[in-house]
């Protein structure tokens, strides 16, 4: 039990800086073939935030436990907005002015939307997998074309300026930058197996169910990245970026997670990750556009609003801890 625990610690820090050295090495050996700044930013950093939670998912769904690969995703994007989003709006109201966001929250709800439908026979076969791929397929072939058009336009999205500007104060040669590539992923894959082992293990000892492990301790581990940057743009005023990371974020979690979890096993659900996993995910999609959209005047996601999104993950987690005494 103790090994175990030490195994999520140190996978999850592993995990952590793992998916860090792969961004930083992918988007710099990009740079160096002059793939577009809006490719690095939209593709390889945002796949890359999401590495984390992709790779434990596929690895738990590789082994048999699709708990652990269903509850990692959802729990993420639960994490991702009432948590996190949280936790940045206590630290600086987060402004909401971005086309770019007001596009993609109408998609992440109604992908959110099509995920509950999936739910509603209980199990997640591959056809339903590769549904969800091939809509993220199509949603990010539509941002790429919509971002090259807002590039050209007179009136460019901030992203690629962002995104050249970070990319330009990171000189590494080549050759490093692809180690890098290489050394994260490879760290990648082996923290997420130790991350897993001790997650399975932990759930068999205390009879919790790997579904529970997955929505709790190994959401909030898979979701640090997204805490880290998206507190980092907040604090430097760059507001669309800090919601724009966790509203994208999400999209990957639930279309391609999911997808490639699927795809690698079909996966049988408990009718609760729909009554209760996903309805809270859905609502808290929903009330984004609430505390996000400004009706009469500019959207705002203020400290009060943050501080409520922490209450709704700390009730959630409590009906989490809840269900497991019940069981028991």
């Amino acid at each position: 039990m103790l090994f175990a625990l030490l195994a999520i610690a140190i996978g999850l820090i592993i995990l952590v800086w793992s998916a860090d050295r792969f961004v930083e090495g992918a988007a710099v050996t990009a740079r160096h073939f002059n793939i577009p700044p809006l490719i690095i930013g939209m593709v390889i950093i945002g796949f890359g935030t999401s590495a984390p939670e992709m790779v434990v998912s596929a690895l738990a769904s590789w082994q048999g436990n699709p708990g652990i690969a269903l509850g990692n995703a959802y729990g993420s994007n639960i994490t991702n907005i009432a948590l996190i989003l949280g936790i940045t709006a206590l630290i600086s109201p987060i402004l909401v002015d971005s086309q770019v966001l007001r596009r993609t929250l109408p998609i992440l709800t109604l992908v959110t939307l099509l995920a509950a439908w999936q739910l509603l026979d209980d199990f997640i076969s591959r056809t339903d997998a590769l549904v969800l791929l091939g809509v993220f397929a199509a949603i990010m072939t539509w941002t790429v074309v919509q971002g090259r058009r807002d590039q050209n336009s007179a009136c460019p999205d901030s992203l690629s300026g962002d995104v050249v500007a970070e990319l330009d104060t990171r000189t590494l040669p080549l050759r490093k930058a692809v180690m890098w590539t290489v050394i994260g992923l490879v760290l990648l894959i082996a923290s997420s197996r130790i991350l897993v082992w001790g997650a399975v293990t932990i759930a068999q000892s205390v009879g919790v169910s790997d579904l529970i492990i997955g929505l709790t301790v190994i959401a909030v581990g898979t979701s640090l990245p997204e805490l880290a940057s998206s507190v980092i743009a907040a604090r430097k005023g760059e507001h669309d970026m800090a919601l724009g990371n966790i509203l994208g974020s999400n999209l990957f979690n639930t279309l391609a997670v999911v997808g490639i979890a699927g795809v690698i096993h079909p996966m049988g659900v408990g009718h609760e990750v729909l009554t209760r996993d996903m309805a809270v995910m859905a609502g808290l999609t929903v009330s984004l556009f609430v505390l996000g959209y400004g009706f009469k005047s500019q959207g705002r996601i203020s400290r009060p609003e943050g501080v409520i999104l922490m209450l709704v993950y700390a009730a959630y987690t409590a009906w989490l801890v809840r269900s497991v005494v019940v069981a028991a």
